[in-house]
């Protein structure tokens, strides 16, 4: 289709004041009706118009073409603004077999590297020939820190890989080209085999009436009695019939003498014809299934990068776990009793994380050495509390980081681990997001932990280890009651931090979880 429009006023002359054009695929231009409104000396008039242009065959090759305009079909007041159409304009044309270059995309200031993932699913990879929409993730960067995706600029089908699957590469490389045909992949197999499946008949659909009636087989009908006067036909007896014109054929021979088939030969043949084959599972993370197999795969950026930074960890820093418990009950009756409340305001539930958040920052505020890191022989002491939450992803451990936790009340803290939570599970964490740091809070309680020794995530000097909730005998004021407690763990760093620190630390964030009203009197 081609769209023309051109508004003609103002002036003496009646000069063009706007003009567009649109090819069609064909490179050719065809007679559309114009209109064109002007206005001379208070006098307005719109006419249909023809317009007439031609276009030369090279308009298919290249982008832009220059192409003359008339007009004809205009009466006679029009007939002044005729010379100032008929003027020449740039066009474009739609492209075929546009062929574009897909490159890495930027990485952060820290890293410089990664590795290409062509992972269409779990185990499936992308080839040459498959389709993609745009923005469709084609491709996956995993560094050291988190997995940058490489979305598809445009629809079309991947024309040329260039690297392959687990090759390193660098930002502004080339790795695949991509045909753009500016159309929709087609539907996945299974959905088009139910959409051309026929619905099943209805239960109650009555049978057409020129069918023919259903007829029972003979040998279902019951026996007919004989008429009267006429003994019945006498059956044939059983093995009589036709004598047969050809002798059948005598079975064959045993290739060897029946005492010399021993039974445990025919034991194992029956075994082995009633075997069935085990082959190893195709996804070796999700489930062992006795094939006695193994299968390499090579190990993430991510998870080489975590193994290195523990290992460091525990080769630098002289680790020391200090352990106190929580009696929850308060916690627990004031997320009951205000749960409802806070939902309904703040669009979300209030949990734990912000509780114990919350306390850390306090105690924190308190206790400077656990919030200090050492480098070279300096120690760096930061007025801010920024805390990293270690979340659990099918691709490792990340770390995002809830910065100026000390400023933040409850609802702040629950919607920014929200936030962070999300981006994780949608693999859509940025390095910023990992980047710095001064104290992390790990949670195994989700998992049912009981009890546990974190390691510290370098550079910094502490850790707090959350655990389970689980009812147990406690005493309280001389009597032994039923209280939901939790293990907490701070493993920290004895190099700056010392017992009485550390300690103290724990009791801070004890007492202001077992009741908040200490941290507004600043007890």
């Amino acid at each position: 289709m081609l769209k023309l429009r051109l508004v003609v006023g103002g002036a003496q002359r009646h000069r063009i004041s706007s003009a567009g054009i649109i090819f069609s695929s064909r490179g050719q231009l065809s007679h559309h009706d114009v209109k064109i409104g002007a206005q001379r000396k208070g006098y307005h008039e719109s006419r249909p118009l023809r317009l007439s242009s031609s276009v030369s065959p090279s308009v298919r090759d290249s982008r832009r073409t220059r192409s003359k305009v008339s007009l004809s079909g205009c009466n006679r007041p029009f007939a002044s603004v005729l010379p100032n159409l008929a003027r020449s304009f740039h066009s474009s044309t739609i492209l075929r077999d546009d062929i574009r270059s897909v490159k890495v995309p930027a990485f952060a200031d820290s890293i410089s590297e990664g590795d290409i993932r062509w992972e269409k699913s779990k185990f499936t990879l992308r080839h040459v020939g498959d389709h993609v929409a745009e923005d469709e993730v084609v491709a996956e960067i995993e560094t050291d820190k988190t997995a940058v995706p490489v979305p598809a600029p445009a629809a079309g089908v991947i024309l040329e890989r260039l690297v392959d699957d687990g090759a390193t590469v660098t930002a502004s490389q080339v790795i695949f080209k991509l045909k753009v045909t500016g159309e929709a992949p087609p539907p996945k197999p299974e959905a088009a085999a139910a959409a051309a499946t026929p619905p099943p008949p209805k239960k109650d659909a009555q049978p057409e009436p020129d069918a023919a009636p259903l007829r029972s087989p003979d040998f279902l009908k019951p026996p007919q009695p004989a008429p009267e006067g006429k003994p019945a036909p006498a059956k044939p007896q059983e093995g009589s019939g036709p004598i047969p014109k050809v002798a059948p054929k005598p079975p064959p021979l045993p290739s060897k003498p029946v005492a010399s088939v021993k039974p445990d030969q025919v034991k194992a043949k029956a075994i082995l014809e009633g075997a069935t084959i085990k082959l190893p599972p195709s996804d070796p993370t999700k489930i062992i299934s006795g094939t006695r197999s193994e299968q390499r795969v090579k190990m993430s950026r991510m998870r080489q990068r975590i193994a290195v930074r523990l290992k460091e960890a525990q080769n630098s820093a002289a680790m020391l776990t200090s352990f106190n418990e929580i009696d929850m009950s308060n916690i627990m009756e004031m997320r009951k009793t205000h749960q409802e409340a806070f939902q309904k305001k703040h669009g979300m539930k209030f949990g734990f994380m912000s509780v114990f958040l919350k306390s850390a920052a306090y105690a924190l505020q308190q206790i400077p050495e656990v919030n200090a890191v050492i480098e070279g022989n300096e120690i760096i002491y930061r007025d801010y509390v920024d805390i990293s939450v270690a979340v659990a992803t099918p691709k490792g451990l990340v770390v995002p980081v809830l910065r100026n936790v000390e400023s933040m009340n409850y609802a702040d803290i629950e919607r920014g681990i929200a936030e962070l939570g999300a981006k994780a599970r949608d693999n859509a964490l940025a390095v910023e997001d990992m980047d710095g740091g001064t104290f992390t809070v790990s949670n195994g309680g989700v998992f049912g932990s009981l009890f546990g020794t974190p390691i510290i995530n370098p550079p910094q000097s502490a850790i707090l280890g959350m655990h389970g909730i689980f009812d147990r005998p406690v005493a309280v004021k001389g009597q032994v009651v039923i209280r939901p407690m939790m293990y907490v763990a701070l493993t920290y760093d004895h190099r700056l931090i010392d017992g009485r620190e550390a300690v103290t630390f724990l009791r801070k964030i004890k007492s202001s979880v077992e009741d908040s009203r200490t941290m507004l009197l600043g007890m």
